[in-house]
């Protein structure tokens, strides 16, 4: 059965026409967004939702979605998407964070522009049937110097075109490196020093609870007297009442904003203030701009609706088209080393470590590490996936790592998941054959082989004569057919296991029976997601 998307928000029709040349089955009801009722209503029989600003994706929303595995939204902006409820339920949140980014740099090259010469007023004045040369003395942009708060990709935009002004370029972000710098031809400074150097200052950063009010009262008390501030970036990034009292008292000559603490901004400190230029969050707000990312959030659904490809998520790793076919087979490896664990470690895990040797290593091991953390929980919650179960992790507390190493002995690649508990240590690792399944080969330190299967036995014993020929008649006398029969022992006489790929499920009193025998510790009935 075909996927199927509702698109509840302006799209243009290429758009929509993207998912009918790509398989998906798509109904197109623009205005159906602002009814949240009507949405409520239907949303259970959508496999997609692809959005703008107008549809609010509530909680409420979340929990009526019950096929719902991809949210799409149209822009950069996901603050009409409740992502931690879309989490929990494992729906992947996408945006088009590039789609826009030419737009909003030019943007907040147009608001310096402005708020250098003064434009808005001048323009009013003028029209007004004035003529006050005087009044509106600006300043000239060349020479000057941008302090640019956010140096991703907005913000290395706008000083690609201040460099082009003939700016001199400060930058400020904790992830850029002085490599990338210099290939940019800006300066890489700490905040304090953007603040005392730049003549204009324009933030590019997203809002966390770090950048929130990153241009706060102490802070524009820093900054160069006769700066003038541009925000096109998210509204609260800038104290709006600390600056309009540092522009009255003339230590801020000016500022232009495109985004405010309140959206729709009815009022605010800024307004009615000399040399403050205010536009109604048109930072995105071109034709070209909307087209690109109805497009790309057309592209994006069904890749992954389709493909299994994940681009430009917001709660998930990304996989694309291209390595997605080779990725499946280790995503799947991980997905069942993961459920062993799950299924044979009763007692709460403190931490966990996946080592990924050889070829793993270098792949996109931010999704093979959500997939095994997903097979680890399946065991407690069934409607787990790659998506919930990192936040699940997060929110138990457990301490997770990745290790990544060359290759270190007879497979190509493989991956190790090790948990760890208040009593004990375990250990499973895997690789994938030429066949493309999921093969074991070390359980417990214990090496050996063995294929994956949707029913198997688990047994841990001491390594005693007459363990093969107990398991198997206990077995045949029970009716169980055995697929595949693999041991393993660290040593004569110590540890060993068995594991045994049957044909299906065991009857009650089976594994007792096994169990009943002095040398067995463990026998336990494990499933697999194999298809």
């Amino acid at each position: 059965m075909a996927p199927r998307v509702l698109v509840s928000d302006e799209l243009s029709e290429t758009a929509v026409q993207i998912f009918r040349d790509r398989g998906v089955e798509v109904d197109f009801e623009p205005q159906l967004g602002k009814d949240k009722d009507r949405l409520l209503e239907v949303i259970g029989k959508y496999d997609g939702l692809a959005i703008r600003s107008a549809t609010k994706v509530t909680e409420k929303i979340i929990e009526g979605a019950k096929n719902l595995k991809v949210v799409g939204r149209a822009g950069i902006g996901v603050d009409n998407v409740d992502i931690p409820a879309a989490s929990r339920r494992g729906i992947i949140v996408m945006n088009t964070p590039f789609g826009n980014s030419i737009t909003t740099a030019e943007h907040a090259i147009a608001l310096m522009f402005a708020v250098a010469r003064q434009l808005p007023a001048a323009d009013t004045s003028t029209q007004a049937g004035k003529w006050e040369k005087s009044k509106f003395m600006g300043v000239e942009i060349t020479g000057k110097t941008l302090g640019v708060i956010g140096a991703g990709n907005i913000g290395s935009i706008v000083c690609a075109r201040a460099i082009g002004l003939k700016m001199h370029v400060v930058a400020y972000d904790p992830f850029l490196s002085k490599e990338r710098a210099e290939e940019m031809g800006v300066t890489k400074v700490e905040l304090d020093e953007l603040f005392a150097r730049a003549d204009f200052i324009t933030l590019h950063v997203p809002m966390t609870d770090k950048t929130r009010g990153i241009l706060n009262k102490e802070a524009l008390a820093k900054t160069k007297p006769g700066v003038r501030i541009i925000n096109c970036a998210r509204g609260g990034l800038v104290d709006e009442a600390a600056l309009a009292e540092a522009i009255k008292s003339g230590h801020v000559a000016g500022a232009a904003f495109d985004v405010f603490e309140v959206e729709p901004a009815k009022e605010s400190p800024l307004f009615g203030l000399p040399n403050v230029v205010c536009t109604p969050h048109l930072g995105a707000s071109t034709t070209e701009a909307q087209e690109n990312v109805a497009l790309q959030v057309a592209e994006q659904m069904s890749d992954y609706l389709v493909k299994g490809a994940v681009s430009n998520a917001i709660n998930m790793p990304s996989i694309t088209a291209e390595e997605a076919p080779i990725l499946k087979p280790f995503i799947r490896l991980a997905d069942v080393l993961g459920a062993f664990v799950g299924q044979v470690t009763e007692e709460p895990i403190k931490e966990i470590e996946i080592l990924y040797d050889g070829v793993t290593a270098n792949m996109n091991t931010r999704a093979l590490t959500s997939a095994a953390l997903a097979g680890l929980i399946r065991s407690q919650v069934a409607d787990v996936n790659m998506v919930s179960a990192p936040i699940m992790i997060k929110e138990k507390g457990i301490v997770l790592s990745e290790v990544k190493r060359d290759k270190t002995g007879v497979f190509d690649g493989y991956i190790k998941l090790t948990v760890t508990t208040e009593s004990m240590t375990r250990s499973i690792a895997g690789t994938v054959f030429s066949d493309g399944k999921p093969r074991f080969i070390q359980i417990k330190g214990i090496n050996l082989d063995a294929d994956v299967g949707s029913h198997m036995i688990y047994i841990t014993n001491t390594d005693v004569p007459g363990m093969i020929g107990f398991i198997g008649t206990t077995l045949g006398a029970a009716g169980v057919n055995i697929a595949n029969f693999q041991l393993g022992r660290d040593k004569q006489g110590g540890d060993a296991i068995a594991l045994l790929y049957v044909d299906g499920e065991v009857e009650d009193g089976v594994l007792e029976r096994l169990t009943a025998h002095q040398a067995i510790r463990q026998a336990k009935l494990l499933t697999f997601n194999v298809d």
